[in-house]
């Protein structure tokens, strides 16, 4: 069976939220990162977390789980680092293909990450990317291992958008439900809003 890994992004410096973390905000009791993470965890055995530093706060959201912290103290030059650390940590054997996943993404469930990973195994050959249920393109995406040297010279703030442009014959797009694909939220009061709409 191919074995998949998921790297979740989780370097940022929520500079938008004014001293607060995003990562850390709290669904249901949760915070957000360790909800996203435990999802990652009951779906794929290898998980890595890209943070800032191997005790950055957000470390202690992790306690327990079966995860890899991988450092990126030059993330703040954009997420493109992020994912090459990510991707450079990954064992040399056995990973045919991995799910790049940021953090910060509340709507994003573990059926969602396991619709992804099944239309991976049915097409192992191609890209994966989630898409909202009206089409538009967003996260997660699982790129194959032929892509990987791509991924692990990326530097700047497009994230893995590069990878994807110059491999769209590769190209598969999965729906998941309503707008997670997309949904990200960035400030208080973004955040404030949608936690008000779930309660």
């Amino acid at each position: 069976m191919k074995t998949i890994a998921i790297i979740i992004l989780a370097a940022g410096k929520s500079s938008r939220m004014r001293g607060q973390d995003k990562l850390t905000q709290r669904i249901n009791g949760v915070g957000q990162i360790r909800r996203i993470t435990t999802a990652a965890c009951n779906t794929c055995a290898n998980v890595f977390v890209t943070l800032p530093s191997e005790t950055h706060p957000r470390s202690g959201f992790l306690l327990g789980l079966n995860v890899q912290i991988v450092p990126v103290p030059d993330a703040h030059l954009g997420m493109g680092r992020s994912i090459a650390s990510g991707v450079a940590c990954l064992p040399d054997q056995n990973i045919s293909a991995v799910m790049i996943l940021p953090a910060d993404m509340p709507e994003v469930t573990q059926i969602d990450l396991e619709t992804i990973t099944k239309a991976y195994r049915s097409n192992p050959d191609n890209i994966i990317q989630a898409t909202t249920a009206s089409g538009k393109r967003g996260h997660p995406v699982i790129f194959p291992l032929p892509t990987f040297e791509m991924l692990k010279a990326l530097d700047d703030d497009q994230g893995a958008h590069a990878v994807i442009e110059r491999n769209k014959h590769l190209l598969q797009l999965v729906p998941i439900p309503y707008s997670h694909a997309r949904t990200d939220l960035d400030t208080p009061e973004e955040w404030q809003e949608w936690l008000a709409e779930r309660n």
